[in-house]
This record gives C-alpha cells, structure tokens and sequence, in this order.
C-alpha cells in the first residue's frame, strides 16, 4: 500500500519526520512512510520516567515503548532519534492535570499533550529537522477543502481520535499528516505483521500513559500533597450525608464511593465545590445538562452557529447543539458533562473546532439556584426554557 502524504514536491526529494511511540500505529505510519521513497526520520519523546513504566503494557512514550520504537525503526531501515521532554510533559501536562483535579474539574490530558508537546515542540523539531511534514498514528482525516484544510473524524468510528485534536491550529494542520484516517485498525496490525514489526500485536494504549493503574488519586497527591483534604459529601440543598476522604477521588457523574444508606435512589456526584471541599451529589436526573459555557474556542473551520453537533467526552455520540456565543445549548438534556472537559463541536464528519467546559446549566432546574438568568456568563432565553423545563 502506497499512502498519499499529500507534499509539494516530488517524495524522492522529500523528508519526513514520524512521532513514534512504540505502539503499532506510529510504527505502521513509518512503514507507510518509508514506502514512499522519502527521507525517514523517526522521532520519540520521553515524557515521563521510563524506570517506573518499563515493566507496564498500554503506555507510551517510555521504557518499552521507545526501545521498541528503536527497533522498529531498525527493522525498516531508518534514523531514530529519542528527546527528553520530560520536564515539559511535567509541566505543561501532569502538573495541569493535578491542579485541574483540585479544582473540581475532569481534565482531559491526552488533549493538553497533543496541544503541547507533541504538536507545538514536536512539530517544531520536525521543522528544525527540514521536514517536509510531521506524520502521527492518531485516527483521523486531513482532507484540502474549498477553503483550505480541514480535519474530518477517521472513517473508523471505533478509532476515531478527532476530540482530542480539536485544539489544533490551522497553521499547524497544514504540516501535519494523519495517514492511518482512512484505515480500520486490524488492517493496520496486518500491515504490521506482514512487515514482520514486533509491535504487531502489542495492546494499545490504555487510559492515561502517566497514570499507573489508573490511580489518578495517587498522582495527583504526589504532584500536589496537600490535595487528599477530607470534606462533606451534601445533598443538593446542603443536608450532611457523610464525609469524603478527598475531591481528588471523585469526578462530576461519579457513583462510586457514594453507596450511603438510607437514599431512596442511587447517588451521583453532581458537583464540586473546591472552595468548601464539598461533594454535591443528587439522583441521576440532577446530571442532566442544558448548555455549557465554552473557553478558549479553536475555530479549524467557520464560525458557524447552526446545523452542528457537539461530543463532550471522547467516546460519546455527537449530540445537536445551537452554539450561542460561548454556550452551546443542547436539544436534548445531555448526561455527563462536566467543567474540564472538552465541547468539540461537528459539521458532519468534519470538526469545526471545540473550547474547554467551564460551566455548565443544569437542565433539571428545581430551585432558585439553578435557574439560568442566576448562572454567570448564561443568558436566559427561549433555548434555555425549553431545555430547563
């Protein structure tokens, strides 16, 4: 298979760079890449300490993972070149995803990274390498439009990566290649296999990289100490239920951890409240949302404000939304949205940008408190009855 990589000249006279994480994806995207005839680099960052993580599976970006990038890379023949971009990772991700934590929010640091390191230093170093262009395993489509680039979801639903990109600059998008968008992932282990990689069968990546076991908790407490501060678990109008052992093990939509006797119904966390280290929790129709105010909005495409839909976690269906200057506003009262995490918004299969949550309107609107001319930054209108009702 030869991949179209989409450059302006002939790819004889061409180089690129490849991001690759040790994983089968990056290292089927540097086959593909070194079929073409061009100059191939391979490129692998250390993000975190690759002593603690050279014994897990379903990581990336240490250990294994960047000796088996350097394996692949000798396998087809290629330069392979590793960084250290731990200290930046440090900072601009795992320190971020600790102070996001302790303020009650649901951070999304897969997206932090790619709009960090992987596609603002890593996409710099490619250019100091001469590339022509810097080409990832992520599952999803750039396509040249009317209009210039656009990013499409991948035509794998089950694969498609397009949430975590949203933040993408244009500028950026121009360079970048996506190869694998077109592709279902066991064609992609096939491709691996046929190649005799020895990452053909290795698990993908699973959950956050840096967080061993999925022990977001212990993270969080190492990076900032004093975040394990016991508080209140309280009902919607303030009655003491019981006590939590920290807001750091708890997320907006959580139910576990919350088994307390006597309630007539299951318990959900509905929300945070940092400043009094309180844990609001509600019955499942008190997670029911209206709109959300969005921050910083990346615009890939036009400003448009009708006809689209919205994803508010990665593996979510995209939902019909009206955007209203910061705030989309749901047609339908959505479940599990929460300030922290992402609002990526849909023409179709093409992503015309996203912003951060940062507030949310419950559409279950029982008191004086959740009413929408009460909220800051929302405007009470017709949308917002209608979904308040």
């Amino acid at each position: 298979m030869i991949v179209d990589f989409q450059l302006d000249r002939p790819l004889n006279e061409a180089r690129i760079v490849v991001a690759m994480s040790g994983g089968v994806d990056s290292s089927v995207v540097a086959a593909l890449a070194a079929r073409t005839g061009a100059e191939v680099i391979g490129v692998t960052l250390q993000l975190y300490d690759h002593g603690a993580a050279v014994q897990r599976t379903g990581s990336c970006c240490a250990g294994q993972d960047i000796y088996d990038a350097r394996v692949v890379a000798d396998r087809l023949g290629i330069a392979h070149y590793v960084f250290d971009y731990e200290s930046r990772f440090r900072d601009s991700v795992i320190e971020r995803f600790a102070d996001e934590y302790m303020k009650g929010r649901t951070p999304i640091p897969c997206i932090s990274c790619n709009q960090g390191v992987k596609f603002t230093d890593l996409l710099s170093l490619a250019r100091d390498l001469g590339a022509d262009c810097l080409a990832t395993g992520h599952y999803v489509r750039r396509v040249v439009g009317p209009n210039g680039v656009e990013l499409h979801r991948a035509a794998d639903p089950a694969r498609d990566q397009s949430y975590f990109l949203f933040a993408t600059k244009r500028e950026q998008l121009d360079y970048l290649r996506f190869p694998l968008g077109d592709m279902p992932k066991p064609a992609v282990r096939e491709i691996a296999r046929e190649l005799g990689l020895l990452v053909a069968d290795k698990p993908d990546s699973q959950d956050i990289c840096f967080v061993p076991d999925g022990d977001y908790a212990s993270i969080v407490k190492k990076v900032r100490p004093d975040a394990a501060a016991e508080g209140e678990i309280v009902d919607r109008d303030g009655r003491v239920l019981g006590r939590h052992p920290g807001l750091i093990h708890f997320t907006v939509g959580q139910r576990r951890g919350l088994e307390i006797g006597g309630q007539p119904e299951p318990l959900y966390v509905v929300r945070l409240e940092p400043e009094s280290r309180r844990v609001v929790v509600g019955p499942k129709a008190a997670l029911a949302v209206g709109a959300a105010r969005l921050g910083d909005i990346n615009w890939l495409g036009e400003d448009q404000r009708e006809g689209l839909t919205a994803k508010v976690r990665s593996m979510a269906k995209p939902a019909p939304v009206r955007l209203d200057g910061p705030t989309i506003r749901f047609a339908a009262p959505e479940y599990g949205v929460a300030p922290g995490q992402a609002a990526v918004l849909y023409d179709g299969d093409r992503v015309l940008g996203g912003g951060w949550i940062e507030e949310t309107l419950p559409a279950d609107t029982r008191s004086g408190a959740d009413r929408a001319d009460s909220v800051p930054g929302f405007e009470k209108d017709e949308a917002t009855e209608a979904v308040s009702a």
